[in-house]
């Protein structure tokens, strides 16, 4: 379909995103006139021992020492809260010096500078990443910054402390959020138009689009919720922004199941069966995710339990029940569904690379690569779903294409009844008065002069043509073959058929070959078998018109249990429009042609049980093909 175009947007969205590739390595290097602090002190505390009155670390706690290989970001048993212990060096030389963090974790955040409140921020929801952008004034001495930090989880800095000018802080921010915020509103700009459009699909095909739009959709919120950017500078919606994220990850598996399922064939038992139930599953953990909403922190631990904990290994289970779905299918032939797998595989090497940074790399570094792997999987679902549409529209041009096939054998039907009618209520009535006149113009020609005998004579032949029309016309009028039924040799048939058309080839400049194979044996009549061959044969040496190298072959040979004869010339050939037209009464490509002796050879060789099939194209000859059931002699 024309407007499956949505490719496209992916690999502009893709171009973008690469530009987001550079801040995994670039971001945490520091430029000339910045300084990166990869090494501070951190302090654990619990709000019952220190509360949020004491701005102060206790001075009875110990320090540890923590680094960005090392950050030390999970919370021990005992404490919910850190504090964290930056030296600033000496800040000079600069017009607005700042201070970016790129990313710590944490629910409740406090800044001091030199006992100066300059940050703090509390969130009553589960997303505990941040990122810290603050002013900060010229100092000749070093200072200290103590940051503190509340959270249900986790807590500490996962990044360097970089000092610099706000400005250059500040972009440099914003260039290594953008690509991921224009790849995640791309992706939803074209599943918001997917869904638009697919009321003007049928039901069979609106399932899968609805599908994959809803995947596309949730995908692309994720990406964006994912990021920090929309939570610093859109704090007030950000529990809301936080609830659009655990709800597309409960959307996008069962979206990315229901399309699945559109493209695998058979009955699917085991996999409609772990959908169903996995849909309840996802249903159960949206109602979850609505009472801690409502609840707040004291309904975390379920929270957590039932929308990662448990999910997290039946995500696995149904990744893996559809990636050997689309394994199993692509060996069977089904090329949507190695597309499939094929755009999996690729979500799964993206997915296992990030899980191996996690757990291999101490520092905890942001996962990445997943988005890669959505993207990768979304364009191999556009695809696949760009060639089940396809081929849908294949199918529909066939259909038309048959039935407006049928059409024209209906009409010609009705035309063929028609004239058989008037063939067997006319040729009657006229054949007898010219059997009477005849008999008559003989007894009178007994009584007349020689110089009379002549005329007589030529009255008589004339009358004789006329009844020979008359015959052709009852051949209309009676479709089923006389009761000289016989079983037919082609190879005898053929080379009668040669005898007879040779002179009229060789008058027109032509030459007829005749190859057939022995023991090739029908049903019918011989003489309306000889009729119907001759009619095609003359019309094929008609159609070359006096040509130096004119040729008329005939092949006759037996294809899948039938007996297939070619007639094929190198004459002037016809049109589609004209092929379409054989057959019908009063049309013929001959100036002088009435089309009745190819109704009759239709006619011939539809009552013998066979086929005749034309094809052709102007300047390039035609080829008639005939297939009649084979017996055998017995």
């Amino acid at each position: 379909m024309s407007h499956i175009r949505s490719p496209i947007l992916f690999l502009c969205a893709v171009v973008m995103f690469l530009l987001a590739f550079p801040h995994i390595t670039v971001a945490e290097k520091a430029a000339p006139a910045e300084i990166a602090i990869q090494e501070w002190e951190i302090q654990w505390f619990n709000d019952k021992t220190q509360p949020e009155r004491f701005e102060t670390p206790s001075l009875s706690e110990p320090w540890l020492k923590a680094n960005l290989r090392k950050p030390s970001n999970r919370i021990p048993d005992g404490y919910n809260g850190v504090w964290i212990h930056v030296a600033i060096p000496p800040i000079l030389g600069l017009q607005s010096p700042g201070m970016l963090i790129n990313r710590l974790y944490g629910t409740g955040i406090s800044v001091y500078h030199e006992g100066d409140l300059l940050y703090r921020s509390d969130r009553d929801f589960s997303f505990d990443r941040y990122m810290l952008l603050l002013p900060l004034t010229l100092r000749s001495e070093p200072t200290d910054l103590y940051i503190r930090i509340t959270s249900l989880d986790r807590a500490g800095l996962n990044s360097s402390v970089r000092i610099g000018n706000f400005d250059e802080l500040s972009r440099a921010n914003i260039i290594q959020e953008l690509p991921s915020l224009l790849l995640g509103c791309s992706i939803a700009f074209m599943a918001l138009i997917m869904l638009l459009i697919s009321g003007y699909l049928n039901i069979q095909q609106r399932k899968a689009w609805i599908s994959l739009s809803l995947l596309a959709l949730a995908a692309s919120i994720m990406i964006v919720t994912f990021s920090t950017f929309p939570f610093m500078y859109f704090k007030a919606y950000g529990k809301l922004l936080q609830f659009l994220f655990d709800l597309s990850m409960l959307v996008v598996f069962p979206a990315l199941h229901s399309y699945a399922a559109t493209i695998f064939e058979g009955k699917l038992t085991v996999y409609r069966k772990f959908g169903h139930w996995f849909i309840v599953y996802c249903v159960f953990c949206f109602f979850i995710l609505l009472t801690y909403n409502l609840a707040g922190a004291s309904f975390f631990v379920y929270y957590k339990l039932f929308t990662f904990t448990l999910l997290a290994p039946l995500l696995l289970v149904h990744l893996a029940l559809v990636l050997g779905h689309s394994v199993a299918q692509s060996i069977r032939g089904n090329k949507n569904s190695l597309i499939l797998a094929l755009g999996f595989l690729g979500f799964t090497i993206m997915f296992a690379a990030d899980i191996c940074i996690i757990y291999t790399d101490e520092s905890q570094p942001l996962p990445y690569l997943w988005k890669f792997g959505i993207v990768l999987l979304l364009v191999a679902f556009v695809i696949a779903l760009a060639r089940r549409i396809s081929a849908d529209h294949r199918r529909i041009i066939a259909y038309a294409q048959e039935l407006e096939q049928f059409n024209r054998q209906l009409q010609r039907t009705e035309k063929l009844k028609f004239i058989s009618e008037i063939a067997a209520s006319i040729a009657h009535e006229v054949r007898n008065p010219l059997q009477v006149t005849r008999g008559f113009l003989q007894f009178i020609s007994g009584k007349s002069d020689e110089r009379s005998q002549s005329h007589f004579s030529i009255a008589i032949d004339e009358l004789d043509r006329a009844s020979m029309i008359i015959t052709d016309f009852l051949t209309f009028a009676k479709p089923e073959l006389d009761t000289s039924i016989t079983e037919l040799d082609i190879q005898q048939e053929m080379a009668v058929i040669e005898t007879i058309m040779s002179p009229l080839a060789a008058m027109h400049g032509t030459v007829l070959q005749v190859q057939s194979s022995g023991g090739l044996y029908v049903l019918g009549n011989p003489s309306k078998f000889k009729q119907a061959f001759m009619n095609v044969v003359k019309n094929s040496i008609e159609s070359i018109h006096k040509k130096e190298d004119g040729l008329v072959s005939i092949c006759a040979c037996e294809e899948n249990g039938m007996a297939v004869i070619r007639i094929t010339d190198n004459g002037e050939g016809m049109s589609g429009e004209q092929i379409a037209r054989l057959g019908e009464p009063y049309y013929s490509t001959k100036e002088t042609g009435t089309g009745l002796g190819l109704m009759v050879t239709f006619r011939i060789i539809e009552v013998m049980q066979g086929t005749l099939e034309f094809r052709s194209e102007k300047g390039q000859g035609t080829e008639a093909v005939v297939r009649f059931p084979l017996v055998h002699q017995s």
